[in-house]
């Protein structure tokens, strides 16, 4: 890593390892990427699975968005719940069981404008099965792939997928694309943002010509954002610049104090030399590494130090010799590598503003992942 991550100052008397966000970071990074987009004439639709906060959700809306982004029915749910009332399920649902009536439930809310994803003839049929008797005409966009290939239909095919959902009887929104390649790091943020405004701009050549519209051009991902703010793109929905984390700051996506989450961790141990043990393992970390990154999380305060290996409940920080460390008992702040998992382990988090804490806020769709 070549920039290194500042942490958010740490409030005393935690019960570590705890789950810290400081609010002044969260909304100049709400202000930073609302003014960037808005400034291209495009919206911005913030995918607020990163944060699962029905509050930092609200917080962007004041910010600027015009509506959120989640990736399941149960976020979709909890966010409707707290009071969202434009929200986009940005996935290929498969509308089945259980699911069924929850879709169903979503649609129909007279308070709530909602839209799911596709990406096939499939897809379409069993959102019509599911929709089928409604009184709710279902909201649908098109994903398409932009070289990803996790999820998303050929670009060229999107026509074919939107006749379909036409005849089903859905209000054909538009296209969406996730450029996720981008998180390989260097030249491939680039090419990602390329290959989504490609994708987008194939699929919608695909749409008109057959005959439909596609006011609806969305662009995801945070690496990607802001180079995607071109035709013809009309929206982008990153999420992890609100809260950032240390992957987004290697990745360039993220300035070094655009860092608004921290993990407060104790050093339980100083048995083994060269090592302290800190009471944040796995279960507080994740075991989430990009392959440029070094050790399973930072410590900003103590650089030299590589946490090489988490179990659950310890994170085995190692040393050179010589290097600064700090002493058994000592509290410090861990940035975590990727902050969208790690923000699923808690219940709550530490709501803070320079160094004060301002309340105990929920993770109000944690575990909300179907």
């Amino acid at each position: 890593m070549t920039d290194l991550p500042l942490a958010p100052t740490l409030p005393p008397d935690l019960d570590t390892p705890a789950l810290v966000i400081d609010l002044d970071v969260v909304e100049r990074n709400a202000r930073r990427v609302a003014s960037a987009v808005s400034e291209r004439g495009i919206k911005l639709r913030p995918h607020v699975k990163t944060h699962k906060s029905v509050a930092l959700a609200k917080l962007q809306m004041e910010h600027g968005a015009t509506g959120i982004t989640v990736g399941t029915l149960g976020e979709a749910e909890v966010m409707a719940d707290g009071g969202l009332t434009d929200v986009f399920l940005a996935y290929p649902v498969w509308a089945e069981g259980p699911k069924v009536a929850r879709l169903r439930a979503l649609a129909e809310r007279p308070d709530l404008l909602f839209a799911v994803g596709t990406d096939s003839l499939a897809g379409v049929a069993q959102l019509a099965r599911a929709m089928s008797g409604s009184s709710a005409r279902l909201r649908v966009l098109i994903e398409v792939d932009p070289h990803y290939g996790r999820t998303g239909a050929a670009p060229d095919v999107a026509a074919e997928i939107g006749r379909a959902a036409e005849s089903a009887g859905f209000e054909l929104l538009g296209l969406f694309s996730h450029g996720g390649h981008a998180y390989a790091g260097g030249d491939s943020i680039a090419r990602a943002a390329r290959d989504e405004l490609e994708a987008l701009a194939i699929g919608e050549e695909a749409l008109v010509a057959a005959g439909m519209a596609a006011p609806v051009l969305s662009a995801g991902s945070s690496p990607t954002a802001l180079g995607v703010l071109a035709a013809p793109v009309t929206e982008v929905r990153p999420g992890t610049y609100l809260i950032g984390d240390a992957m987004q700051v290697a990745l360039g996506a993220t300035p070094p104090d655009g860092v608004a989450i921290a993990i407060a961790a104790t050093v339980v141990s100083t048995a083994v030399d060269g090592q302290v043990v800190i009471n944040a393992g796995a279960k507080s970390l994740t075991k989430d590494m990009a392959p440029y990154m070094k050790g399973y999380g930072v410590i900003p305060a103590y650089p030299d130090g590589v946490i090489e290996r988490v179990s659950d409940y310890h994170g085995q920080v190692r040393f050179p010799p010589g290097a600064p460390r700090p002493a058994l008992g000592e509290v410090v702040a861990v940035v975590p590598n990727h902050a969208c998992p790690t923000i699923d382990l808690y219940d709550s988090f530490v709501a803070t503003r320079s160094g004060s804490v301002v309340g105990r806020w929920p993770v109000d769709a944690r575990g909300r992942s179907g």
